[in-house]
């Protein structure tokens, strides 16, 4: 296809972006870099037309990037996953990757060192959860192992318990123990750190009774 540029005008909520008309109707966005080339009444090749519509699926895939990125980091795989889901051509899609990693804004160590953090302030899991939710994310293993690196099983799910045990500090022991075990054992504790935790939460409550008393 070929065609005569008719409009070039920047975008008002995007002014680093520029819609292109072509033959009276709208055809693509491009980043004003790359419209600064253009003219208006410039007749385009059908080699022309081919490489900015490339060069246009490559700016629509980093900005959807950048949109997605602004509502929380994501690792690169996520990235990806999203981008495909919307059908952006591959050549767009690893064009646009590879602009954001040299950007800084993909970073799959950085990443997973978000994700375990901000799970440990919000919502502790254990280490295999965090383990299975960072690997469901496409995080390489030896970066994942980076990440929980110094992490605390037996401090974590004190902090997943706490509030459910204030909820919990009027049943008796062995039924605190036993709802306290399985919602830890939920969160991803294995048994042994989930025991340990529920016995100290008890005694946080003041409580002089031991939750395990048949063992």
């Amino acid at each position: 296809m070929s065609g005569v540029i008719t409009r070039l005008v920047a975008r008002q909520r995007q002014p680093d972006r520029v819609e292109v008309h072509v033959d009276g109707r709208y055809a693509f966005v491009l980043a004003d870099v790359e419209a600064a080339r253009l003219r208006v009444g410039q007749t385009l090749s059908e080699a022309e037309w081919a490489e900015l519509r490339q060069r246009a699926a490559e700016t629509r895939a980093f900005d959807r990037a950048v949109r997605l990125l602004s509502l929380r980091p994501r690792s690169r795989f996520e990235i990806e996953s999203r981008l495909r889901r919307e059908g952006l051509g591959t050549a767009a899609i690893d064009a646009a990757l590879a602009r954001l990693e040299r950007l800084g804004y993909l970073d799959d160590t950085a990443f997973a060192r978000w994700w375990v953090e901000h799970r440990r302030r919000f919502s502790p899991r254990g280490r295999q959860a965090l383990y299975q939710e960072l690997r469901q994310k496409g995080v390489a293993r030896p970066l994942i192992e980076i990440a929980l690196g110094d992490f605390d099983g037996d401090e974590e799910a004190v902090a997943a318990g706490r509030q459910r045990a204030s909820r919990w500090a009027h049943l008796p022991p062995t039924e605190f123990a036993r709802n306290m075990m399985a919602f830890l054992c939920r969160r991803g504790f294995d048994s042994d750190t989930a025991r340990r935790a529920t016995a100290r939460l008890w005694r946080e409550l003041g409580a002089e009774s031991d939750p395990f008393p048949l063992d």
